[in-house]
């Protein structure tokens, strides 16, 4: 069934009530109507929004009424648009998409009729720091070129999948989602440093061998073809220790599992294995010290 088509006042409250806080202004000449229609996966929230000729605006006073601490990634799926934030200006074909923050200003720009898929999750659920998401906010990702090739078709699957009721309900898939937009973050930010292309590369490994117990520094240069003491200068560059890393990123896949109705069945064990993490004891140790109280308590909270 096609989107309702609405009028400008109905979809500028119909915008911010499934976003966050908007302001919006029709800068046509001719009669507005958009649609909006949302679905979500896990804990993201999946949206195509269609209109024409309209700014939409993040204020310091929006910001103010509601901030949930949300990520938001626009794929242009027709028409041109344009994401402004931090002073970068990404100017969107279709294709190309962008990241924003709703806890910081920004302006949404579209000059004729226009649709976008967005995808909207918490903050925490991004693997990169403030610092990071600053740096690579309103930079266009082209969806021909790079890792933006291989992530664009796969958003437009996502939202064809989520228009017509086909999208599978697996947690592998919400964490497919968001491994697939780092590392187009990843690949997007600005890398100064020798040896960055190798850092993405060694990331990315740990992220698809993290269910291995036996990764680890000496294992993960092994698979690089390069020495352990090159491998820790990468992570050093980035302010980083492989081993810290990839603890990291079990303890956070695991701390994203406790939380999730989907395996409410599985024991803490079950949990903590299914990322690498064997000695449920020392998981405990480690989740406390990360987290300010230990995997039970944080399941139950």
């Amino acid at each position: 069934m096609s989107p309702v088509a609405q009028d400008f006042e109905q979809w500028r409250e119909n915008v911010s009530t499934a976003f966050v806080p908007l302001d919006a202004v029709s800068t046509g000449t001719s009669s507005f109507e958009g649609t909006l229609v949302s679905s979500t996966l896990g804990s993201l929230q999946l949206s195509e929004v269609a209109g024409r000729e309209v700014d939409v605006r993040r204020t310091r006073a929006t910001i103010k009424r509601a901030d949930p601490g949300l990520i938001k990634v626009g794929l242009q799926l027709s028409g041109r648009g344009t994401i402004v934030q931090n002073d970068r200006e990404a100017v969107l074909n279709p294709g190309d998409f962008a990241v924003y923050d709703t806890s910081a200003p920004y302006d949404l720009h579209f000059v004729g009729d226009f649709e976008m898929f967005v995808v909207m999750f918490p903050r925490d659920a991004l693997r990169i720091d403030s610092r990071e998401l600053t740096t690579v906010a309103a930079r266009r990702i082209e969806g021909n070129s790079g890792v933006g090739a291989l992530v664009s078709p796969f958003l437009f699957n996502l939202r064809r999948n989520a228009a017509d009721g086909t999208l599978p309900t697996t947690p592998m898939l919400e964490n497919a989602v968001l491994d697939l937009l780092c590392a187009a973050l990843d690949d997007a930010a600005p890398h100064d440093a020798p040896g960055s292309t190798l850092l993405i590369e060694a990331k990315s490994l740990v992220e698809s061998h993290l269910d291995d117990p036996t990764l680890s520094t000496a294992s993960l240069a092994a698979r690089m073809h390069i020495s352990v003491r090159y491998l820790q200068k990468l992570f050093e560059s980035d302010g980083r220790t492989v081993a810290g890393w990839i603890r990291s990123r079990r303890l956070d896949r695991c701390h994203r599992d406790l939380r999730d109705p989907r395996f409410a069945a599985d024991s803490i064990g079950t949990i903590c294995a299914r990322h690498g993490l064997i000695d449920s004891s020392n998981f405990s140790k480690l989740f406390k010290e990360t987290y300010g109280m230990s995997p039970r308590a944080y399941r139950a909270d």
